[in-house]
């Protein structure tokens, strides 16, 4: 019997192949520096939550059409349609939780038919960031707690749920899901996910047989 899956991804480095906070650093000239703490914070060796901030406040100052040409920029991961298309076709759900942020994910949502998403928010005032976010931070414990929430959301037993993500922010929606899945995961994360994958969403696919 067929079920009806969900599956829920990180956004970052994992549905696209970018790190959109780098991509707004790029415009607001702090690109080298939000890249190191990134990339710190993903292998677990920073608080994400303080890592977040310390990242958003280099974005001060900058106009919000960066928003625009972010996204214009971010390059959906190879195999990240035929996935969606795949769990649709079991009549499944797909949901995006990025520790990234909602002015780029709502457009890409768009795009990619996303079922569900959910993301960081950035301050705007008078048109410029402020450096800051507003609302609650989606960090490690908000993406379990999504999973969590959108499987109830939609009938979906957790015995048919898939979590896909690269970095320690990951780690405990993974735990949550019937399989965890590492997508060009690092060194942490391969060691704990259920399965681990590498350059291409649709290797994914096939997981979706061992839901129940």
């Amino acid at each position: 019997m067929t079920v009806s899956p969900l599956v829920v991804l990180d956004c970052d480095s994992t549905t696209i192949q970018d790190e959109v906070i780098e991509l707004l650093a790029e415009a607001a000239g702090s690109r080298e520096q939000v890249a190191e703490v990134t990339e710190r914070a993903m292998r677990g060796e920073l608080d994400f939550a303080e890592s977040l901030r310390e990242r958003v406040a280099t974005l001060a100052g900058t106009p919000e059409s960066v928003f625009r040409d972010a996204y214009e920029r971010v390059r959906p991961t190879p195999g990240i349609h035929e996935l969606i298309d795949a769990v649709h076709g079991r009549g499944g759900k797909v949901g995006v939780v990025s520790g990234g942020f909602h002015e780029v994910l709502d457009p890409l949502a768009g795009d990619l038919r996303l079922d569900l998403w959910r993301a960081n928010r950035l301050e705007v005032l008078d048109g410029v960031l402020t450096g800051r976010t507003v609302g609650p931070i989606i960090d490690a414990a908000a993406k379990a707690a999504s999973l969590r929430e959108w499987a109830e959301a939609t009938g979906t037993p957790l015995s048919a749920t898939v979590a896909i993500g690269d970095g320690a922010n990951d780690l405990e929606m993974m735990a949550v899901a019937a399989i965890g899945v590492a997508f060009n995961g690092k060194p942490l994360v391969r060691e704990r996910a259920d399965v681990s994958i590498e350059g291409d969403l649709s290797l994914a696919i096939p997981l979706l047989e061992r839901l129940s």
